[in-house]
């Protein structure tokens, strides 16, 4: 089995508004993931810098962010960065862009675990439901035509209220939607925007919310997980 893990992390300001990249690295050493995606990893003005130095990730964390080459000092491609271990072996990447209106996209890595290779996509949507399913299209068609295939995991931000509807509708047909359970806000969870998604080679062996005293305080959302393996 592989523990997969996704987490916005709200440019790493708590709900003290303070920001804390070494908070986040301990909420992320608290779930230990396998496999992490994050959204809002990167500052939102100027370079856009990494919200996690690189050298804090190296010194104090078992992760490597997936190298994706769009921009100098950026952890990943508008915000969304994969982590795998240190031990992990990467055997492909890139960044997925996206129809919107304001900036977004989304990442892709190919990863040898211990069940084999999964492919991973980090996704944060739009708050548009027609450009959020338009999104979610591009995101599975993307997967669907690449030419070798492999178990997919899809996760993020959807910014999608309703279960049944939107893009969830459209995910739920060739993917399992994790019932991992309500992660915003992280005062009081009432939403489930952050989802994690299965291709239907893969089983959700477990899943949920990851709610301690430090990930209530680290970001306006809290993580979530899932334990997977082959179907």
């Amino acid at each position: 089995m592989i523990k997969v893990a996704s987490y916005n992390i709200h440019k790493g300001v708590g709900l003290d508004r303070r920001r804390s990249p070494e908070r986040i690295i301990e909420v992320l050493r608290e779930i230990d993931a396998d496999i992490i995606a994050l959204q809002e990893a990167d500052r939102r003005f100027g370079e856009r810098e990494a919200v996690l130095p690189p050298h804090l990730l190296a010194e104090h964390s078992d992760w490597q962010p997936v190298e994706f080459g769009m921009r100098a000092g950026s952890l990943g491609w508008h915000g969304n960065a994969l982590l795998i271990r240190k031990s992990a072996q990467l055997i492909d990447c890139e960044a997925i862009h996206l129809p919107s209106l304001e900036p977004r996209g989304s990442v892709m890595a190919d990863v040898r675990t211990a069940i084999g290779t999964v492919r991973v996509v980090g996704m944060h949507l739009d708050l548009s439901g027609l450009w959020r399913r338009r999104q979610a299209m591009a995101i599975m068609t993307h997967v669907a035509s690449c030419t070798h295939r492999h178990p997919a995991v899809m996760m993020g931000d959807l910014n999608e209220w309703t279960a049944a509807a939107g893009c969830l509708k459209d995910f739920a047909r060739d993917y399992t939607i994790a019932g991992t359970g309500a992660s915003f806000h992280a005062r009081r969870p009432v939403g489930r925007l952050d989802r994690i998604m299965a291709s239907r080679d893969l089983r959700v062996v477990d899943c949920g919310v990851h709610s301690t005293a430090t990930s209530r305080k680290a970001s306006d959302h809290l993580p979530i997980w899932a334990t997977l393996a082959l179907a």
